[in-house]
């Protein structure tokens, strides 16, 4: 095992443990999640619902115990090495320093995994950005074969489509480093709308439910890969 995993894994290991030792009641937890704050302007705190319905979701129909709440964190910190799964989502620009780019570089070919999930307007950026913490990886679109598509939920057609904005197909594509996926990138798809609270957007609860097993598949992928 090469100094960098074994890194990242010791900071999964003290999280897991900490997560454990803190659990709310009798709870315990495995792990936590977070969401990623970024600069430039773009919304990174959108849809505030979302991460919490996935948990729960994720809690209720698999036997991984996630805690309820996310934390949030830069992408120029080192606290980012605690997470399994990191989600960055918005409307406008993101931006990366040099250092945090350098960081989330690290990060990801550590063990770590980010889920850029575009909520419409977000993709010229992050394509931008992401040049930056991989200068020399092209994003791939991933085969309805996947196991991504069918780590506990069945999805024969790949990514569900939860919202309509520009008419085209949703995509499920990848940064991979080493023949892993470090990186998964949801494309007019909008998992995190699927996700919110019912109220929120009114959509139907099938799409609500295929969003949500989506979510919980790439979570589950993210913590065994």
């Amino acid at each position: 095992m090469n100094m960098k995993k074994y890194c990242i894994l010791l900071g999964f290991l003290f999280l897991l443990i900490n997560v454990q030792l803190h659990g709310q009641g009798n709870e315990r937890y495995h792990f936590k999640i977070a969401k990623l704050k970024y600069e430039g302007g773009g919304d990174w705190y959108s849809n505030p619902t979302s991460l919490p319905n996935l948990i729960e979701f994720v809690n209720t129909q698999t036997t991984v115990r996630i805690a309820p709440i996310e934390d949030i964190v830069e992408p120029g910190g080192s606290q980012i090495y605690q997470y399994p799964y990191v989600y960055l989502t918005g409307h406008g620009n993101v931006k990366f320093s040099d250092a945090e780019a350098k960081n989330l570089r690290k990060y990801l070919i550590s063990g770590g995994f980010l889920h850029l999930d575009d909520n419409y307007g977000m993709d010229k950026y992050i394509r931008r950005e992401m040049k930056k913490v991989f200068p020399e990886l092209e994003f791939v679109e991933l085969p309805y074969s996947h196991d991504i598509y069918h780590q506990h939920f069945e999805f024969e057609n790949g990514l569900p489509k939860i919202h309509e904005h520009d008419g085209k197909p949703p995509q499920g594509l990848a940064l991979i480093y080493e023949n892993r996926v470090v990186c998964f990138y949801s494309v007019e798809s909008d998992l995190g709308d699927g996700w919110e609270d019912q109220s929120v957007h009114n959509d139907p609860e099938e799409l609500r439910q295929a969003a949500l097993r989506m979510g919980t598949n790439i979570i589950l992928w993210a913590i065994t890969h």
